[in-house]
């Protein structure tokens, strides 16, 4: 710099934020950053001393040696002060201008290496005329910016030293940090004096400039209003800078894209209103914000956008059944969607419920119905949800309001016909913020969705034009008003062959491409697929058994890595259990001889039919009745009732009439962790204490479901496909079902029906005939002829079942 530099110190960093110091300014500073107290307590310890550097950027708040100048001004500490709020105010006098040369490691606050940088002492004729002409010019900055008191110039002017009427002058110029930290930087006088003058050369000009604008505007100005002139001010500043980012600007653009949007007439008008609202208000309001946030939500939403539908039903029914094994009702409905589109043009989008257990492939239907028509895909969740406003959105007097989940996902999808799915819409729950269930009745009817109306964007919403698919494991936790509007497609559980099928056609290539694996480097077996569905997973769905396939493409793709050779790896039954380990589960849930008091029933469940096991015990007592295994009110009622037709039928089963007063009685369903309810074990009841009674066995290859009356009838139930399939499971021969429900076997997969017999029953006298392994004698049988029903193609046109809903309910899903 030319500057004479005297012998470096040691010295503590004062880092200074939007703040710099000269030699001979006398300021007041607040310091609150843990490193700068650290700095100013030592300095204190010391001599005083410190130096004060300016960091490049404010808003660093542990600024590095890059971040701080490198020169300086080195102060003394006068005074210092504590306040309340643990802040520091120092009273400091800058001493001399100095460069850090170096700094020394210290993790408790900045130290660094420090030469004073000391300027030339000259006086000739050339300092002095440019000492004046600094005057001079800050004569007139002072004129125009009237932000320095003229009291100031009075001051500065009995200055004698030109570098300190440099650097006073300087630090009462409205200047950037960068501006005044070159001015410190430049030690000698005659350049320090020069930039100066630039500095207020520059100043003056745009100060000039400030009052022509104000000159000119006011020739303009027709009123006299103080918005109105503060608007007009503005314009010209932009037109003089040529600015095109301010509000100006930004109005315009906004009135560009309501053009470019093609918005109905209504919404135009609505937006119109409110952009000229926004070009009123002043910039600093806050409000302001509000309003463009809300127009750009209006702009955003697509009125009028829509996809055009792909009508090619072939191409469609393609791809449903290439990504789908089986699921053939929404299939179905899907293409007869497109059939009645393809003849009318214009249909108001149905509304279908997928309603199944967890892992059948609801969600990637969906996805797979919106691929097949061509129309985007929108996914909203709405598991958990407990507030309305999550659906409608909220008032716009509300800080930080949006409109609802819906619109929003009007908007991701970018048009107004989506394929737009509704997950879980059995996991809503209600408190005091609203219902959400009751906000979705005019979203999910289509008489009224055509006019949606959401709190925040005000203006109805086609809604017309979308598809709405729901999915829901159980129907029962809907509200009825909600279910009314919606079309109900059951997807019903798989069968292991529909679940090798989906193996292989699906799940395994899928992983083999997830984990890097070639087609030919993993092989597994059609014996170990099935080794896997039967012995490691016990579910309706198929997600387990996705889980335990990517096990395998890890262990595989681990023993590639570490050895190529070892490709291509074969997995079969022996292999499988080498890799996923000793079975899960014991295949065939059914025991492994005939027991006496052991009866295998059958229950629903959200996850899923399964099998439930229910024990009687007889011992010695006094006619007490036991019931164990967390049983419900609904449950404990049918085992009341089972028991009083076994007292009431005891004679004629050659059973003691009084071994209810001899005998304590125990009836039990394991797994008691998990709750049981319903009264579709009714039978299973009555023929597991009939055959503890009489000590008769009971096949262990029949299961049996249905409701028990006191006089022995047998009543119909729910979810009777759930639970053959969970008797198919558990390795069950027959299965016995109320008459009643003999029109849903057509329901039932042939495989299904093909490995099992089915036999309806009316009365309790039937199904201990079929059920007990060995002949119970029953003095006048009441029931009716044998009838036993084998595996055949029900009758076309059978009814739907008779309840709406299973009656199990959850959670009775471990599996």
């Amino acid at each position: 710099m030319g500057s004479s530099k005297q012998k470096s110190r040691s010295i503590p960093l004062l880092p200074l934020r939007g703040l710099l110091v000269y030699p001979s300014m006398v300021l007041h500073l607040d310091v609150g950053r843990e490193k700068s107290v650290k700095a100013l307590e030592q300095c204190m310890i010391d001599d005083h001393m410190i130096l004060l550097c300016s960091q490049s950027e404010v808003n660093i708040e542990e600024p590095t040696q890059e971040d701080i100048y490198r020169v300086g001004t080195i102060a003394k500490v006068r005074q210092m002060l504590k306040l309340p709020n643990g802040t520091i105010r120092v009273l400091v006098e800058g001493v001399s201008r100095a460069e850090i040369e170096q700094y020394l490691p210290n993790d408790e606050f900045y130290e660094v290496l420090a030469g004073e940088l000391h300027e030339t002492q000259a006086n000739d004729s050339e300092l002095d005329a440019l000492m004046r002409a600094v005057l001079s010019q800050f004569e007139h900055y002072i004129n125009l910016s009237k932000k320095v008191t003229p009291e100031t110039l009075a001051a500065v002017s009995d200055i004698e030293q030109p570098g300190r009427l440099a650097d006073v002058i300087t630090s009462h110029l409205s200047l950037k940090i960068k501006d005044k930290q070159e001015i410190l930087e430049t030690v000698e006088i005659r350049p320090r004096l020069e930039k100066l003058l630039d500095f207020l050369g520059n100043e003056r000009e745009v100060l000039e400039l400030e009052r022509k604008i104000s000159q000119r505007v006011k020739k303009q100005m027709e009123k006299t209003q103080k918005e109105y002139y503060l608007r007009e001010q503005m314009k010209a500043i932009q037109k003089e800078l040529g600015d095109k980012e301010g509000r100006a600007s930004e109005i315009e653009e906004l009135r560009s894209q309501m053009i470019e949007a093609d918005l109905p007439e209504k919404v135009a008008s609505k937006v119109a209103k409110e952009i000229d609202r926004l070009e009123k208000m002043p910039a600093s309001s806050a409000e302001g914000g509000v309003i463009r946030t809300y127009v750009e939500w209006l702009l955003a939403l697509p009125w009028s956008k829509m996809t055009e539908d792909d009508l090619d039903i072939e191409n469609a029914e393609r791809i449903l059944n290439d990504e789908h094994y089986g699921l053939d009702k929404p299939k179905e409905r899907v293409l007869e969607y497109l059939a009645v589109q393809k003849l009318v043009k214009k249909l108001k989008g149905p509304i279908l419920c997928l309603v199944g257990p967890p892992g059948v492939g609801k969600t990637s239907l969906a996805k797979s119905i919106a691929k097949s028509l061509g129309r985007e895909f929108v996914r909203v969740s709405l598991g958990g949800v407990r507030d309305e406003a999550e659906i409608r959105g909220h008032r716009r007097t509300y800080v930080g309001a949006m409109p609802g989940r819906i619109l929003q996902g009007m908007r991701n999808a970018g048009t107004s016909n989506p394929v737009f799915l509704l997950d879980e819409i059995d996991k809503m729950a209600m408190d005091f913020r609203g219902d959400p269930s009751s906000a979705l009745l005019e979203v999910l009817d289509p008489e009224q969705n055509a006019t949606f109306s959401d709190h925040y964007v005000e203006v109805p919403f086609d809604l017309s034009n979308v598809m709405f698919v729901t999915t829901a494991n159980v129907v029962h936790h809907i509200p009825r008003p909600l279910l009314d509007r919606m079309e109900l497609l059951q997807i019903p559980g798989y069968t292991e062959l529909e679940k090798e099928q989906i193996a292989e056609r699906h799940l395994l290539p899928k992983q083999k491409r997830d984990h890097g694996l070639e087609e030919d480097q993993l092989v597994v077996e059609n014996d170990a697929l099935l080794s896997l569905i039967r012995h490691y997973t016990r579910e309706s769905g198929v997600r387990s058994m996705e889980q335990q396939l990517a096990s395998l493409c890890r262990k595989a793709a681990k023993a590639i890595v570490f050895d190529p050779s070892a490709a291509p790896i074969v997995v079969d039954a022996k292999k499988l259990k080498e890799l996923l380990g000793p079975p899960r589960f014991r295949y065939g849930m059914a025991e492994q001889e005939d027991q006496i008091g052991s009866v295998t029933g059958l229950a629903w469940t959200e996850v899923g039919g399964d099998t439930l096991v229910i024990e009687v015990t007889i011992m010695p007592g006094s006619g007490k009745l036991t019931l164990t295994g967390q049983l419900g009110d609904v449950m404990k009622e049918s085992a009341q009732a089972a028991f009083s037709y076994t007292r009431s039928r005891a004679k004629e089963f050659g059973i003691d009439p009084l071994f209810h007063e001899k005998n304590d009685i125990h009836i039990h369903i394991p797994e008691g962790a998990i709750p049981k309810d319903g009264p579709s074990a009714g039978i299973t009841l009555a023929t597991a204490l009939v055959s503890a009674l009489t000590g008769r066995k009971v096949s262990r290859e029949v299961a049996m479901t249905g409701e028990i009356t006191l006089r022995g009838r047998v009543l119909p139930i729910g979810g009777l496909k759930e639970k053959s399939l969970a008797a198919h499971r558990a390795g069950m021969k027959k299965v016995l079902l109320p008459k009643d429900n003999e029109r849903d076997l057509r329901d039932i997969p042939d495989t299904v029906r093909a490995s099992m017999t089915f036999v309806p029953v009316s009365h309790m006298d039937e199904v201990l005939r079929e059920a007990m392994a060995e002949p119970l004698a029953v003095a006048g049988e009441s029931g009716g002829d044998e009838e036993r029903l084998e595996a055949r193609e029900p009758a076309a046109g059978l009814a739907q079942p008779v309840e709406d809903k299973p009656e199990e309910t959850p959670p009775l899903s471990t599996h």
